[in-house]
């Protein structure tokens, strides 16, 4: 992921599913989309991690759901159709249910997507996704970020390959 062309000025916390108190220390804003298997691998290592430090004050989660037009990732489109953009722990319920299911519906034909969710998952629309999707596409394309999962905690911009030791030392410091 060449990071040089990103501008991080063009960011906001305004759009995305917020994780923790809006008085954090630092805040940690995460394009992802739920079809994507290196999206996958971020949540999955960095989990523990990041529910500690938002437990103890020291970061919050900004997530966006990046809509991607790459046809590997358009069910993750649809899917991000049905995550809760409000309800933080909700959110965090149904991408962890998401991603571990990811195998059995990532490659369903699109029309099959939406079905999955709500019959085998039990998953339910949001209203507001599409609006919110716009604004985080708009961002996006504003900041020059084109790859998911592309992660940004002050001024450090990062990819799913970080390591758990790296990622607590940018936390702490």
């Amino acid at each position: 992921m060449d990071i040089s062309k990103i501008d991080t000025t063009n960011l906001n916390l305004k759009n995305g599913i917020k994780i923790g108190s809006d008085t954090a220390n630092k805040q940690i804003i995460e394009f992802i989309n739920v079809s994507c298997p290196y999206c996958k691998k971020w949540f999955f290592d960095s989990l523990e991690i990041l529910q500690t430090a938002v437990t103890n004050g020291e970061i919050q989660r900004v997530i966006k759901l990046f809509d991607k037009e790459k046809a590997s990732l358009q069910a993750g489109n649809v899917m991000h159709h049905y995550i809760n953009q409000t309800d933080s722990q909700a959110a965090l319920f149904t991408l962890e249910k998401l991603y571990t299911t990811q195998s059995q519906w990532k490659n369903l034909p699109l029309e099959e997507v939406s079905i999955f969710a709500e019959k085998e998952l039990h998953l339910t629309k949001e209203p507001h996704h599409t609006q919110t999707a716009t604004a985080i596409i708009a961002e996006a394309q504003q900041a020059n970020i084109q790859f998911v999962p592309t992660l940004v905690l002050q001024q450090n911009i990062f990819d799913e390959n970080i390591t758990q030791a790296a990622l607590l030392a940018l936390i702490k410091k």
